[in-house]
C-alpha cells in the first residue's frame, strides 16, 4: 500500500496571515484523518511562518495518526524534537528568505553534521528521514549517516514545463528510488505533487509514501479538504494498482 502523508502547514500560514485562531491546522489534521490520510506532516520553521510549537504539541496530543515533523538541522529544532518526540522526523534544508523549500538537503557535503542529528534522534526512537534530491550520491550519503528513510524531492519533476523535461526528471526519481530501496532504505517522495503529476510517481512501486500539502490546501478552497484528499488518495491507489497489475502480467 502506498501511504499518504498530508502536510497541514499552509492552514497555519493562512491563520498567521491575519493572526488569531482560525483556520486551525489541527482541524485540518482531523479532516485528513477522516479523508483517509495515513499520516500528518508539519514543518516547524525557524521563523514560525507555518505551525508553532503549540500546534506541534496539540497534534501530538490530539491526532491518532503518525506525525512526521519536518525540521532543519539546527540545535533549536533538535531540542524541540527531543522535547516532543514525534514518531518521525524529516530533516530538510531551510533558508530564511525562501518562499518554500528550494531543493533537497545536501547530505553529501554535511555528513558529520547530519550524522549527529540522525544518531541523536534515532537513539530516542524516532524514525529519521532525509529530504534529498534524486541523486545517487545523496542516497549513499544518507546511508552513510545512518538514516533509515529518504524522501525524494519531486519539485523539479512537478515544475517541468516540457514533456521531455518531465520524463527526464521522472526517470531520475525512479532510478534513485530503486537504488535507495535496494539499499534497504524506506523511500518516500514529495514536494509540488498535484492531481496532474501524482500518478507517475505513485506508479513507482518501491516508493512507500507520498507527502503532499500545498496543493491539497489550495484545492480545498474550491472543493473542501476532505474531498481534495479523497481524490488524491483515489488517484494514488489507482496508479499503484495498475502498476502492480502490469508487473504481475510481465512475470
Amino acid at each position: 500500500m502506498l501511504r499518504l502523508g498530508v502536510n497541514i502547514d499552509h492552514v497555519a500560514t493562512i491563520r498567521n496571515a491575519r493572526g488569531g485562531l482560525h483556520p486551525d491546522p489541527i482541524d485540518a489534521a482531523h479532516s485528513s484523518v477522516r479523508a483517509g490520510a495515513d499520516g500528518i506532516v508539519c514543518h516547524l520553521r525557524e521563523d514560525r511562518r507555518h505551525i508553532s510549537e503549540l500546534d506541534l504539541q496539540r497534534l501530538m496530543n490530539e491526532i491518532s495518526l503518525p506525525l512526521n515533523l519536518e525540521m532543519a538541522a539546527t540545535e533549536e529544532m533538535l531540542e524541540i524534537a527531543l522535547r516532543h518526540q514525534p514518531p518521525g522526523v524529516c530533516i530538510v534544508p531551510e533558508k530564511r528568505k525562501e518562499v518554500t523549500t528550494e531543493g533537497g538537503l545536501d547530505v553529501y557535503s554535511q555528513k558529520d553534521h547530519i550524522s549527529e542529528f540522525v544518531s541523536t534522534l534515532s537513539d530516542q526512537g524516532m524514525v529519521v528521514s532525509l529530504f534529498v534530491d534524486p541523486e545517487i550520491k545523496q542516497i549513499d550519503a544518507s546511508i552513510d549517516v545512518g538514516a533509515t528513510a529518504i524522501e525524494i524531492h519531486t519539485g523539479s519533476y512537478c515544475d517541468s514545463n516540457t514533456y521531455a523535461k518531465r520524463d527526464w526528471e521522472l526517470k531520475r526519481i525512479q532510478e534513485t528510488a530503486e537504488y535507495g530501496f535496494n539499499a534497504g532504505l524506506e523511500v518516500r517522495a514529495g514536494h509540488g505533487i498535484s492531481y496532474d503529476t501524482v500518478s507517475p510517481i505513485a506508479s513507482i512501486t518501491c516508493i512507500n509514501e507520498l507527502n503532499i500539502g500545498h496543493f491539497l490546501i489550495g484545492e480545498s478552497i474550491f472543493t473542501g479538504l476532505e474531498s481534495a484528499i479523497s481524490k488524491m488518495r483515489r488517484l494514488m491507489d489507482e496508479a499503484r494498482q495498475l502498476s502492480l497489475e502490469k508487473n504481475d502480467y510481465r512475470l
